[in-house]
């Protein structure tokens, strides 16, 4: 008489490979997330990176303006000497209004200027038509004597905390009044 027939043989390693994949899986799950944390670092980064080429871009542009106007009033008969004047406000007014957000100026915003002889965004010939992050300033000193010059500063707050960061190019008349702008912006606390 034959008793019972034997148990079948026992898988061996079934349960190590279990054990194999929940950890390769569990580490591909932590490289993931450390390659995700990496990505959204870096995409924040280029764009803040983008929104700051906006001021660096404007505040050349308004350099170059302020270069021409220097020079088409220092040749041209019957306008004044020199530097256009300092613009009585910016653009926008406050900086709440780029707090955190773009602003969309209006044509007369930059001609706020314009009843005034020689001065301002408007003597410049500078505006801008599409949203903007920053709040841009232009203030002279002077007209057309040596150590005359000006500062056009661009003021903003990408990340809403109401810390501003500063962007600003100057421009100086030399001796032989010739007007020599500063080859490169300015920066102070550019991811504000």
């Amino acid at each position: 008489m034959q008793g019972p027939p034997p148990p079948p043989p026992q898988k061996q390693g079934t349960a190590t490979w279990l054990i194999v994949l929940l950890a390769v899986g569990i580490g591909l799950v932590f490289v993931v997330g450390i390659m995700a944390v990496l990505a959204i670092y870096g995409v924040r980064k280029y764009i803040a990176n983008a929104k700051q080429a906006e001021a660096r871009n404007s505040l050349g542009q308004i350099a170059r303006d302020a270069a021409a106007a220097y020079e088409r009033e220092s040749i041209s008969p019957g306008t004044p000497d020199g530097l256009c004047a300092s613009a009585s406000r910016s653009v926008p007014a406050s900086a709440s209004m780029i707090r955190g957000m773009k602003y969309q100026s209006a044509p007369a915003d930059w001609q706020v200027d314009a009843s005034r002889p020689h001065a301002g965004f408007a003597c410049l010939g500078f505006s801008l038509d599409m949203p903007q992050y920053y709040m841009y300033s232009y203030t002279a000193h002077g007209t057309k004597r040596a150590h005359d010059g000006f500062r056009a500063t661009a003021n903003g707050d990408l990340n809403g905390d109401g810390v501003m960061s500063t962007f600003y190019i100057e421009g100086k008349v030399g001796p032989g009044d010739e007007l020599a702008v500063d080859p490169l912006v300015t920066e102070g606390s550019p991811g504000e």
